[in-house]
């Protein structure tokens, strides 16, 4: 009688199982259309971010192209360690840490202030102009970026040093002196990039209740008092959300735009992990040990990620999973 009891229970399960799988399976036919315009982006992904994970391996090797992946020799941590016992370990990480957190002190709360400001505007004209004007920098390329960088910034011909004279002050040498590649890099990347993330903000802002707000201005709410008590806790989880992001990756600068301002007086300030990887792999061809690098970056910062979104679970209801 037993067995018959579990046979039944587990037949049951199965028969629930199944069920699930081939309404699944229905709904997947019913919008076959929909499945089919996501394949391309689903194959992008699967090629460029999950085929590539075969090759990490040679960062436990010593890989020689001639030998391929499985002839090089195992060698373990090796170039790990040898990474962390060098003499340039603390100053990539230092420079890495400092133009990253720079940038989320810097970049990550304008956005938000842009938006919030943009929102307020009734002023339709002025608002679409401001918007774009804003949103524009974004599709300048990194390299036309740079360029208009070193030009502004030109100790004889720059406009900002121009700008300077006119006070009496000797140019600065901003892209010659370390100190100032750091600020350099943070502020042209928020003017570059602080229309998009408004963008974001925005589309966030339009989704709040109205009532909201017509129950605040009731309640005698000035305008700064609704923005405090109404918007920002609208938009609270889009914060949440993008922060983690933002925090996850806070190893990972890119380094199109600091290589291309990166010159032998501001070395000392502006080599981060990322253009290192790129100078001992493609130049010096050391592939096993930037490859040893490379993996270094990429588990803190999902070390990062993952506790950042653990602490936003517990601390608000908004999290990546």
């Amino acid at each position: 009688m037993e067995n018959d009891g579990t046979a039944s229970v587990v037949n049951l399960a199965k028969s629930r199982v199944q069920s699930k799988s081939d309404r699944r399976m229905k709904r997947i036919l019913k919008n076959w259309q929909l499945y089919l315009f996501i394949l391309p982006a689903f194959a992008a992904v699967i090629l460029f971010n999950y085929v590539p994970i075969y090759g990490v391996q040679i960062a436990f090797k010593n890989f020689i192209p001639t030998k391929g992946i499985w002839g090089s020799d195992w060698v373990g941590f090796t170039h790990f360690i040898r990474f962390f016992d060098s003499y340039y370990f603390w100053t990539l990480i230092w420079n890495t840490l400092g133009i990253s957190i720079y940038s989320l002190l810097v970049g990550f709360p304008i956005p938000i202030l842009l938006a919030l400001g943009l929102n307020e505007l009734r002023n339709g004209a002025f608002k679409k102009s401001v918007q774009t004007i804003t949103y524009a920098p974004h599709f300048i390329s990194v390299v036309v970026m740079a360029g208009i960088i070193i030009a502004f910034l030109s100790p004889e011909t720059g406009i900002v040093n121009r700008f300077i004279g006119l006070f009496g002050f000797e140019p600065v040498s901003f892209m010659s002196e370390a100190g100032w590649f750091k600020t350099v890099y943070v502020f042209s990347d928020v003017w570059q990039n602080m229309g998009w993330g408004t963008v974001i903000y925005i589309a966030a802002l339009a989704g709040i209740d109205p009532q909201q707000h017509e129950a605040a201005i009731m309640d005698g709410a000035s305008r700064l008092r609704r923005i405090w008590h109404v918007n920002l806790p609208g938009i609270s989880s889009t914060i949440i959300i993008l922060l983690i992001l933002s925090t996850g990756g806070i190893l990972s600068v890119g380094f199109e735009k600091i290589l291309l301002l990166q010159n032998q007086l501001n070395q000392d300030s502006s080599d981060v992990i990322s253009t290192y990887v790129y100078r001992s792999g493609l130049r010096q061809a050391q592939y096993s040990f930037s490859s040893a690098v490379g993996l270094f970056n990429s588990v803190i910062n999902f070390i990062i990620l993952v506790v950042v979104n653990w602490i936003a679970r517990r601390k608000s209801e908004a999290s990546l999973w």
